[in-house]
């Protein structure tokens, strides 16, 4: 009988840039560690993203030993950014998906940088307490259990499995030009391997390695899969792909979101059961 596994960690420490991989993270309630605890706010405290931005894609946060972040992008000047500091820095309130959340700002560097790169009004914000993020939406988050910066959920899941039929329904489609597609398409935080395609489907908890979850819901997908990330160019698939096979009511679904049920550590290599 084959095992399962967790073949891959990523962490993308700024909303929407992009992703970094990692051997190691740590399960905290809302999400890995480090994990979206940054984002860029547009006019009116607004997130901006990928979406309207396929460019973010191409800016990298690394972070720094003193847990601030170095900014870099094609064309600009690399810059490092400090943790700001909640008792010099007055907290402002930015949009995510039409909830408000109090976070830091950070210094006019950032805001300056970002704004040159993406041609539009942009600040580096920080979710300093990231237990005052957003509740998860109902009826798929329990009371007081909250998200960070991320779109809806603390962990994302995708399967290789998976994604290797998808590529083959690509391969046979309208588009087969634009595959096979990697899986930093769908910004993933764990990939497991060996389990059976689309089984993730009927999944109702997990367990990796030390950390069980819960599984919320299947990830419904954007434009953003169609970003090419290491170009920021546009493409039709997968799309168009998902649009036909695995179209879940009015989404487009490949991947499942979780919510940790204890906090641990994730390794690659980790063991990855089906518990329910």
């Amino acid at each position: 009988m084959t095992t399962s596994t967790l073949a891959s960690l990523n962490l993308y420490p700024v909303k929407s840039l992009a992703g970094v991989g990692t051997t190691r993270a740590v399960v905290e309630p809302w999400g890995l560690s480090g994990d979206r605890r940054w984002m860029v706010a547009g006019p009116g405290g607004v997130q901006l993203t990928q979406r309207e931005h396929p460019r973010m894609a191409l800016a990298a946060a690394g972070w720094t030993p003193g847990g601030g972040l170095r900014l870099s992008a094609p064309g600009m000047r690399p810059l490092t950014v400090e943790v700001p500091d909640p008792s010099s820095e007055p907290p402002t309130v930015v949009e995510v998906w039409r909830t408000k959340v109090e976070v830091v700002p950070a210094a006019e560097e950032a805001h300056a940088w970002l704004t040159e790169y993406l041609g539009t009004e942009a600040r580096l914000v920080h979710l300093d307490e990231p237990d005052r993020g957003r509740p998860i939406a109902t009826p798929y988050g329990l009371p007081g259990e909250t998200v960070s910066l991320a779109d809806g959920f603390p962990v994302l899941l995708t399967t290789a499995s998976s994604l290797d039929a998808l590529n083959l329904l690509i391969e046979q489609g309208d588009h087969p030009d634009e595959g096979p597609l990697p899986m930093n398409r769908f910004r993933p935080n764990v990939v497991v391997e060996g389990t059976p395609p689309w089984s993730e489907d009927a999944w109702r908890r997990v367990r990796i390695g030390e950390v069980s979850f819960r599984v919320a819901k299947p990830c419904g997908r954007c434009v953003v899969t169609t970003t090419d990330q290491s170009t920021g160019e546009r493409g039709k698939e997968p799309l168009r792909t998902l649009a036909r096979h695995r179209r879940f009511g009015d989404r487009l679904v490949f991947g499942q979101n979780l919510v940790p049920e204890n906090t641990g550590v994730l390794r690659t290599g980790d063991v990855f059961e089906v518990l329910e």
